[in-house]
């Protein structure tokens, strides 16, 4: 291969195969059965290659290869539908079965690439900051599509965590609890109101009365538009949070509260003092 490439005779690319163990031979065999090719070597059924009996059917075929030293991408592959549906299927079975979630995970990205398409997003901008704040709010949005996509949505604009809060109220009323419990329990209720409320102060309002008022509508997908200044249903407005992002907002904030309550001490950057401005020249006060 490499000799064909040196004299110009064959247009070749070696692009290293992606994952890694078992993992890597598992993508492979996608790759083989989405291109109708053959995997060739010991991960195969132990085909090789031979210069001298070569036969091309064992080459798979992709209408585009769009090739980086990062990435590589195979468009419309040349394998048999049925063998790609059946693959398909054998990958949700074993997402459906698999208890590890870093396993099924990386099927789910297996998943991903045999079934679904590839959309290219170009970003443009006038100027390389803005092209790195619009780059920013696409990752953004898309960590926010694969987290709702993997657990849901919820209604946003704190309106969840608001219902949330109402679950604490009843909670409280449980005459088992302890006073720490109980405390407890008071705090986080408080803790997760504040979101909806500090969204509210934002927008200009009066952030309690908005919070009670959404609290005493027994629909659970009405809560406040800040923006066009009135309740509606969230979902139909199009104010939505993924229901990941506010689970684990929820756990990683409590680990972080039970870590600073049972630590003796804290290490913090000491804020650093602003140097006042220098004086103007003699005789050009006010100018600058």
């Amino acid at each position: 291969m490499i000799f064909n490439k040196l004299q110009g005779k064959l247009k070749i690319a070696c692009v290293k195969a992606p994952g890694f163990g078992d993992n890597k031979t598992a993508m492979m065999q996608d790759i083989a059965i989405f291109a109708g090719a053959r995997l060739v070597g010991e991960e195969g059924s132990g085909l090789e290659l031979d210069a001298e009996n070569f036969d091309p059917a064992i080459l798979g075929t992709v209408k585009k290869a769009t090739i980086t030293k990062d990435d590589t991408v195979l468009l419309n592959g040349g394998g048999e539908s049925s063998m790609v549906k059946e693959r398909v299927e054998l990958l949700r079975g074993l997402i459906d079965g698999e208890t590890s979630d870093y396993n099924r995970e990386k099927l789910q990205e297996r998943l991903a690439k045999l079934s679904g398409g590839v959309a290219v997003i170009k970003v443009g901008g006038g100027s390389e900051v803005e092209v790195n704040e619009k780059k920013d709010r696409i990752t953004d949005a898309l960590c926010s599509t694969r987290a709702a996509v993997q657990e849901g949505i919820v209604p946003g604009g704190g309106v969840a965590l608001l219902r949330a809060s109402k679950a604490l109220d009843s909670l409280l009323g449980d005459s088992s609890l302890t006073a720490d419990q109980r405390t407890g329990v008071q705090i986080i209720r408080n803790a997760v109101r504040l979101p909806a409320h500090t969204i509210v102060l934002n927008a200009g309002k009066e952030g309690a009365v908005v919070v009670e008022k959404v609290l005493e509508n027994n629909d659970v997908t009405v809560g406040y538009d800040a923006q066009r200044d009135r309740y509606v249903n969230m979902f139909e407005a199009g104010i939505i949070d993924p229901a990941r992002v506010v689970r684990v907002a929820i756990t990683d904030a409590v680990s972080v509260a039970s870590l600073m309550m049972t630590a003796e001490a804290a290490i913090v950057d000491l804020p650093k003092e602003e140097t006042p401005a220098a004086g103007g020249m003699g005789g050009m006060g006010g100018m600058y």
